[in-house]
């Protein structure tokens, strides 16, 4: 069945933000009206940096409610501090709308799929390419593959292998193509949502996403990914689904959780 489009709007992490924020503004109001009423100002003054807060912590609880990610509860409650020390520092508009389009070129959709930017690091590099098979050439991919470290890395360490970096935000994508480029590397790099590619093209795939799209990446491995083929999440575990395997990586305790189809 179909859901009403008022349902799938509200599903959305960006829109469920901006309603706690926009709920919170009423809860604000009526807290500093009680706290007027009970003769606080008298004693201690409530300034705005205090309504600021008190906003902020509305939000943030409207975000638990709203079962938005920490991350989203976090920016909840800074966001409107934030927004009045910013006024305090009288920046030209110019600024503000620059670090609008940064943030829009690298995050670009975290607003919809709640997985924001994250670098994977050395050890999971080292722990993917230990677990990767050794006999045959393998088609690998990096779903969500930020700047492109994990890419270059399995490309120079399996010639043998293609592998390929699937990433939405604009930013990301451009800096790992031409980190490519420089370094004449085999690795592709794709710009795409990784919930249009198939993955029954590939004999791995690795994800390091975040807890809001684990369910949603297994239904579409489950449904796509060949008999043999491997399934690699860093850090994130699927929830329900007991991994074959467990690999806490070299320089953390950070695991590396495998499927086996």
């Amino acid at each position: 069945m179909t859901q009403p489009a008022s349902r799938r709007a509200f599903a959305a992490p960006s829109v469920r933000a901006l309603l706690a924020q926009a709920g919170a503004f009423p809860l604000t109001l009526i807290a500093v009206w009680l706290l007027a009423r009970a003769g606080v100002p008298a004693r201690l003054p409530i300034s705005w940096e205090c309504v600021a807060l008190i906003q902020g912590a509305f939000a943030a609880l409207l975000a638990w409610g709203f079962r938005l990610a920490i991350w989203w509860r976090a920016i909840e409650l800074v966001f409107p501090t934030g927004v009045l020390l910013a006024r305090g520092f009288e920046l030209p508009p110019g600024v503000f709308l620059v670090l609008f389009v940064l943030f829009l070129l690298i995050y670009w959709s975290t607003f919809r799929t709640q997985v924001p930017y994250y670098p994977s690091g050395r050890a999971a590099r080292d722990a993917v390419a230990g677990v990767l098979p050794a006999d045959r050439p393998l088609a690998i991919a990096d779903v969500g593959s930020g700047l492109g470290g994990l890419v270059l890395d399995l490309a120079r360490r399996r010639p043998d292998s293609q592998v390929d970096g699937i990433e939405l935000a604009p930013l990301p994508w451009f800096v790992s193509r031409l980190r490519g480029k420089l370094s004449g590397s085999r690795a592709r790099f794709l710009r795409a949502d990784y919930e249009t590619v198939n993955f029954g093209h590939y004999d791995v795939v690795f994800a390091y996403l975040s807890p809001a799209a684990m369910a949603g990446l297994w239904r579409k491995a489950e449904s796509e990914m060949r008999p043999g083929s491997i399934l690699l999440s860093y850090e994130f575990d699927i929830p329900g689904r007991m991994p074959d395997r467990r690999i806490v990586t070299t320089n953390s305790k950070k695991i590396l959780f495998l499927w086996q189809f």
